[in-house]
């Protein structure tokens, strides 16, 4: 029989985006400068997922992102006026944020044409006085800078095709366009949208476009300078440009790996080679400096500048310890095309292990995890389709290699490793999916495997094979290995109890969970064990917990419950149909819960009650998709990864006990003018009487928290505001052997 528990939403905790930036940071990588500009004594840069600005004569380096005021990710276009201090960042999705001195706004109304299905990718932004020339997959628009508004647009539409516009820029009231199909022009009047009334200026296919007192464009590897109506080339052929930047006097011409600086009338006056992949250049001061893919902006001299990061941003698991960061960048569906490695932040900086560097091996890291006795000692799985011997579980020390495992090594290309775990008495275990070529993507049978210290090496059999299809990161806790089974169709989730002796198999007991036991259809994917030792379960169309769930494996046919919930009247399952990626129990209980494009929920120990609802529009979330929740209980900071980069949420549960740890209210005191939202207080028992009172003794308020924090609205027992002073919280643990106080003042 299912629980019915009454679903209390009274109300859903969503913070706004104000609210919360405070509370969230980023780790992503800065590390790939798309563009550069100049601002008086700083230098801007931006990069795939944020912007950030360079002081030369400090060396300091300062970040905006998604995390303290940018709305989206995925930057493909830049540009910034120094004497308005105006900025405008445009994405992938063909938004556009606006930077100015009185706050940063989102533009969502991009000009599209009826009938238009091609990309919203913004090309290419330059900013000219009051006029931002926006370049796009269907042509160019004018976007005036002061109302925050578009102006005229020019479809490029010839028999219902659209020819994009790579790059343009305004001169003198005429805007010049690079297309493959031309150099195109036109002034702004009132014909400008009539795309037949447009000029082709040069024939060819070009990629760049800019100027100043001349005109400067380019294909791939030619670049033609001139006044407006007569051009010449530069006598050099080029490798691949990557950008072009006209100033009064200079032309500086990015090429794949080195800068070009001509005058005006195309002499060359330097050559720099930077020694690595490059998008842009630019020179300031007298001083150059290169956008790099790898490695931030670099000067003359190579120095690396740029905010500390992870060397990409990619990221699908992360793995916490004493205060370091393990982060896998692979991706189960497919390898990322990017042969990447693991990033791992060392508790002062980041370090991209030198063994994935100009490594010809094919790489998809699913998971990447430290040996928790000795923490220089790493393994990671990689699950690469990439032909060959690259598959296996690799072992690093101090980020240097050191062995590489395989499974069936005789067909060891169709056996995957894909997530790695230690038990509470170090033992290592690695589930492994068998794949076979073949349009059903997987083999019947799947298991897991033990680390055999003394032989180096991982048992050359599985503790058994199931038949489930593929298989998740395993779970473990009190000599039980947990694994969801995301293709199954008969639900998919495997409890084994080895009892604590992985080397001896005639205890054990095992039981696959299916339909039958009251899962969904269709395959699991999450798994959490809380801390209460239920079994929390997230499907590709729901989610169930299972209550003790290591004697369940001895039961003949154990249930699993829904959670009921009552909304409006109605009993409702939660989270019905939805695909849970991802559940993570923080100390005191409460459940993260990611839901595959529905973002992160914040959950009540029993489900109940929604505390939190994250998304990409109303946090910095990178996209509603997590892949997976990390808890630092010592520090309550809160790690959601995504295919575009991790954010942090500095979570209001730490280390959560029958006693009280450091309390803190926050913010105090509350003004009503700088802060309109809920008191927090931090560092309390697992159960918590809360008593406040007024300066006079009399009772305010009274509640039961639980889960190591409380939260109160400014409300007394009548739900009226209460009156600026102080306020006095009295606070005991459930068997009253420790007390804790604390005071709030309130200022409306």
């Amino acid at each position: 029989m299912k629980k019915i528990l009454s679903l209390l939403l009274l109300y859903v905790t969503v913070l706004s985006y104000a609210q919360t930036t405070t509370k969230w940071s980023d780790l992503f990588s800065y590390n790939n400068v798309l563009t550069i500009r100049e601002d008086n004594d700083r230098l801007i840069a931006a990069t795939e997922n944020g912007v950030f600005y360079y002081y030369p004569g400090t060396g300091e380096v300062k970040k905006l992102s998604k995390a303290n005021g940018l709305h989206e990710v995925k930057i493909s276009a830049f540009d910034y006026n120094a004497a308005t201090q105006t900025g405008i960042v445009g994405y992938q999705n063909g938004n556009m944020d606006v930077i100015t001195p009185n706050g940063i706004f989102l533009i969502v109304d991009i000009p599209l044409a009826t009938g238009y299905n091609g990309t919203k990718k913004i090309n290419h932004i330059s900013i000219n006085g009051d006029k931002a020339i926006v370049s796009a997959g269907y042509g160019v628009s004018v976007f005036n800078i002061a109302r925050r508004e578009f102006g005229d647009t020019a479809f490029f539409s010839t028999g219902g095709a659209y020819l994009a516009a790579n790059a343009a820029v305004l001169k003198e009231n005429t805007i010049y366009v690079a297309t493959n199909s031309g150099i195109k022009s036109h002034e702004i009047n009132a014909t400008f949208p009539v795309y037949t009334t447009w000029t082709n200026l040069v024939s060819g296919s070009f990629k760049k476009i800019d100027a100043s007192a001349s005109i400067a464009f380019s294909t791939s590897t030619q670049v033609s300078y001139g006044t407006g109506s007569t051009f010449a080339q530069v006598p050099r052929t080029f490798t691949d440009v990557q950008d072009l930047r006209v100033t009064d006097s200079q032309i500086i011409v990015t090429d794949k790996t080195q800068v070009y600086i001509y005058s005006t009338n195309g002499v060359q006056q330097k050559n720099f080679n930077a020694g690595e992949d490059i998008n842009t250049a630019l020179v300031s001061n007298g001083a150059l400096f290169t956008g790099t893919k790898l490695s931030g902006i670099y000067n003359e001299q190579k120095n690396s500048l740029k905010p500390d990061g992870p060397y990409n941003s990619a990221s699908n698991k992360i793995s916490l310890l004493n205060g370091q960061i393990w982060v896998a960048s692979g991706n189960k569906d497919a390898d990322s095309g990017k042969n990447l490695g693991y990033y791992h932040y060392d508790g002062s900086k980041w370090i991209y292990p030198q063994y994935f560097l100009n490594n010809p091996s094919g790489y998809n890291i699913l998971d990447v995890v430290p040996d928790p006795s000795n923490p220089t000692e790493v393994y990671f799985t990689n699950f690469t389709y990439t032909s060959g011997a690259a598959q296996g579980v690799y072992k690093m020390n101090n980020n240097d290699f050191v062995k590489k495992y395989s499974f069936n090594p005789n067909s060891q290309f169709y056996y995957k490793p894909v997530g790695l775990v230690f038990d509470g008495q170090n033992n290592l275990f690695c589930s492994v999916q068998c794949t076979v070529p073949s349009l059903s993507g997987n083999c019947a049978n799947s298991s897991f495997y033990v680390f055999n210290r003394s032989n180096d090496a991982f048992g050359s059999t599985p503790f058994t094979t199931f038949n489930i299809g593929g298989v998740q990161k395993p779970v473990a806790k009190d000599g039980v290995i947990y694994i969801a089974a995301p293709f199954y169709s008969d639900g998919g989730a495997m409890i084994y109890n080895y009892n604590n002796s992985p080397a001896n198999s005639s205890d054990d007991s095992f039981k696959v969970l299916k339909m039958s036991n009251n899962l969904p259809v269709n395959g699991t994917v999450s798994l959490s064990i809380d801390n209460n030792d239920d079994l929390w379960i997230g499907s590709r169309e729901g989610l169930r917990i299972l209550s003790n769930p290591k004697s369940a494996v001895l039961e003949d046919n154990p249930q699993t419950d829904a959670i009921i919930i009552e909304e409006n009247g109605l009993a409702e399952e939660l989270f019905r149909d939805a695909n849970i990626l991802q559940i993570t129990a923080d100390t005191g209980n409460q459940k993260w819960v990611s839901v595959d494009g529905g973002g992160v929920f914040y959950l009540s120990p029993n489900g109940d009650k929604t505390i939190y609802h994250f998304t990409k529009s109303n946090s910095p979330l990178p996209n509603d998709s997590v892949t997976d929740i990390q808890v630092d209980n010592k520090t309550g900071k809160v790690y959601f990864a995504t295919i575009n980069g991790i954010v942090v949420y500095q979570g209001d549960v730490t280390d959560v006990t029958s006693n009280f740890g450091d309390v803190l209210v926050y913010p105090n005191p509350v003004v009503y003018s700088q802060f309109k939202g809920n008191v927090r207080i931090r560092g309390l028992a697992a159960k918590t009487n809360i008593r406040i009172t007024d300066a006079a003794g009399n009772l305010v308020h009274s509640a039961v928290a639980n889960g190591g924090y409380f939260e109160w609205n400014l409300n007394n027992q009548r739900g009226v505001r209460v009156a600026s002073g102080i306020y006095y919280v009295l606070m005991t643990n459930e068997d009253g052997t420790d007390t804790a106080t604390a005071k709030i003042a309130v200022v409306n």
